[in-house]
């Protein structure tokens, strides 16, 4: 189990500042939907920030708003600003974010199928200017963290559980020697064990490579026993935010994401009830 964390994204506590900024930003879709409404969130260098929320929260939608993948989408930024590293990036391309150390690990993990787990990780590392050797270099601390893509190296990505996948597609954002990894989803479709394995890993990448990580999560449990901070979005915006460990403790958190409270356990019928009087949304 993850080692308890604590501290605010305003604490430089490891001497880290702000790496991560996003101020108040709003994102349309086709010109008029309505996504985000003034989502604001910080994540200092060296830190795990949480986002939180149910599907359809908006969580994908600030990742993809921060590394600039919504033109694909037919989404665009219409208001507020995106700070990394102390410069505006919101006009940033995709590729410049990379260059930056900014790199986003997508929902459903999309491996190339058709290459070997080795040549995806490869792949990762096309922006690297450090030669052969440095990039050798990055492969073999990739195994080291994780021994099941060694195993697995030779074999197509298609043909490899959710778990190794997963694995790959973290493996390959680490090729690109991030400061920065946004995480979108790392739990969907992997059973509890493998959830476990993947976050103890972030959290190891976490403190040795001082990687600091962004990661939407709907599995609020895990999510806020491995992340130092916490953001829980409502209908695009942020309702709820705090240190990883008062959110644990927080009552409505338990009851609307987690189905405990004071009371105990509660059943899915409970929870639709307990949905209603969010004091948050009122």
């Amino acid at each position: 189990m993850a080692e308890e964390k604590a501290g605010a994204p305003g604490d430089d506590s490891r001497g880290a500042g702000i790496l991560l900024s996003v101020n108040s930003i709003e994102v349309i879709y086709n010109h008029v939907i309505l996504v985000l409404k003034g989502v604001s969130l910080e994540v200092p260098a060296g830190k795990i920030v949480a986002i939180l929320g149910a599907n359809g929260a908006g969580k994908t939608t600030t990742l993809k708003a921060i590394s600039n993948l919504l033109h694909a989408e037919r989404g665009e930024v219409t208001k507020g600003a995106i700070i990394y590293d102390g410069k505006p990036v919101q006009a940033s391309s995709p590729n410049e974010l990379v260059r930056l150390g900014v790199i986003q690990v997508m929902e459903g993990r999309h491996c190339f199928e058709h290459l070997t787990i080795e040549e995806n990780l490869l792949t990762g590392a096309y922006t690297r200017t450090d030669g052969k050797a440095g990039i050798a270099a990055s492969l073999e601390k990739v195994y080291a963290y994780f021994p099941r893509l060694r195993e697995r190296r030779g074999s197509q990505a298609g043909y490899t559980s959710g778990g190794e996948q997963q694995m790959c597609a973290i493996g390959r954002a680490l090729m690109a020697n991030p400061k920065m990894i946004l995480l979108d989803e790392p739990s969907m479709g992997l059973a509890p064990q493998l959830v476990e394995e993947i976050f103890e890993i972030v959290a190891s990448l976490n403190q040795k490579e001082h990687v600091s990580f962004l990661l939407a999560e709907q599995n609020t449990n895990i999510a806020l026993r491995f992340a130092d901070y916490g953001y829980i979005l409502e209908n695009g915006r942020v309702v709820m935010e705090g240190d990883a460990a008062s959110l644990r403790e927080n009552e409505d958190v338990k009851e609307f994401y987690l189905g405990l409270s004071s009371s105990g356990r509660k059943n899915f019928r409970d929870i639709k009830h307990y949905r209603r009087r969010k004091r948050w949304l009122g």
